[in-house]
This record gives structure tokens, C-alpha cells and sequence, in this order.
């Protein structure tokens, strides 16, 4: 069988992208474009959504009816409730993830944890050491929602070390991070496939 039919027959896997970041020219969402371009062209059997955080409100249990949330919870809950995996961009605030990821987090994982046994992985764009704080504090979160994160590769970038890594509209444009980008994706397919006994 030729390689073009084998990667045809591979089970599609849905991916939900979250950017910690709310700020159009974010660097982070950049590395979600990117993600969504690169699974678009040359790769098979990954769909990957981008869902918007930056409408969810302040958690709030008052805002909880009897097992019902406000629709906009409700909505972003279910995205997370259909996907088979996470691929978080989560840039670094203050040594840790940023407050709208935080919440976004706290939301879904209200009972019942629509986060709990999916695959994930994060990619940060960030100064310094590239987002690996936020990044090792995300996964700490992650053990109490039941998230399961690839371990490698691990993608820290550090977005303003040259040579430039984004054009002047925040879209990634280096090669070689491309391609690390590529390995990230293709590693969260193969464990989201191996979680699932797919």
C-alpha cells in the first residue's frame, strides 16, 4: 500500500488549541495558526480548532445553576467535552499561566471535569526561557484535572531572540520552529491514538 493511502487510513483525532494569551497579536495564537496550517498541510488524521477563552466569565458558582453553566461555559465546555485532545499555548505571566488561562482551566473542570483522561500538549512563545515556567506549572495543574501531556518534544521559544521568529503580523515564519512545531503535533496524535487504543 503506497505511504499516501496509509496516512489516509489514520482515525482523525479532534484538537482543541487554547491560547492562554486574549491579545490579538499574541505570539502564542501565532503558534496556533500555525499549528492549524501545519495539520491543514502535511499532516492526516488531525483537525484542530482553535476555541476562544477570552468571552468566559470570572469563575463564579453562583453563576451555576442545578448542573447547568452560563451558555458561554456551557459552550466552551462542551468544545472541550468533544475534543479527543488539548494543544494549550500558554505563554508565561508572573512564573506561571496567565489568569485567562487559569479560569478557562477552573471552568471546565467544574463536576463534571470535561478535561479529565484527554491527551494535551503546550508550545509557548515567550521571552527568557521561553514560557517553560508556565508550561511546568500547567502540568501541575494538570495532574489534579486528570490531563495527560505528552512529555516530548518539549516546544519553548524564546520570541524575541533573533534571528525573528514572527512577521509583522505575529505569523511564524521560521523554519526550523516550524518543524519543531510539526514534532509536537505529531506526537500528540500518536499518544492521543495510543491513550484511545486506537
Amino acid at each position: 500500500m503506497e505511504a499516501a493511502a496509509v496516512a489516509a487510513t489514520k482515525p482523525l483525532i479532534k484538537v482543541v488549541a487554547i491560547c492562554g494569551s486574549v491579545r490579538e497579536g499574541s505570539y502564542n495564537r501565532g503558534l496556533i495558526r500555525c499549528a492549524i496550517e501545519i495539520s491543514k498541510s502535511s499532516m492526516s488524521g488531525v483537525e484542530i480548532e482553535n476555541v476562544d477563552i477570552s468571552k468566559l466569565p470570572l469563575l463564579n458558582t453562583d453563576l451555576e445553576g442545578k448542573g447547568t453553566f452560563p451558555p458561554v461555559v456551557e459552550a466552551f465546555r462542551q468544545k472541550i467535552r468533544e475534543a479527543d485532545s488539548i494543544l494549550f499555548a500558554s505563554p508565561e505571566y508572573n512564573y506561571s499561566v496567565s489568569a485567562p488561562l487559569k479560569n478557562a482551566l477552573d471552568w471546565a473542570s467544574r463536576p463534571p471535569n470535561v478535561w479529565a483522561d484527554k491527551a494535551a500538549a503546550i508550545i509557548s512563545a515567550s521571552g527568557g526561557s521561553g514560557g517553560s515556567r508556565s508550561q511546568y506549572h500547567l502540568r501541575q495543574i494538570g495532574v489534579f484535572l486528570d490531563l495527560h501531556f505528552i512529555n516530548k518534544p518539549e516546544f519553548f521559544l524564546n520570541a524575541f531572540q533573533p534571528p525573528a521568529k514572527f512577521d509583522e503580523n505575529n505569523n511564524l515564519i521560521d523554519a526550523q520552529t516550524k518543524e519543531n512545531l510539526k514534532k509536537v503535533l505529531l506526537s500528540l496524535q500518536a499518544f492521543t491514538l495510543r491513550l484511545q487504543g486506537r
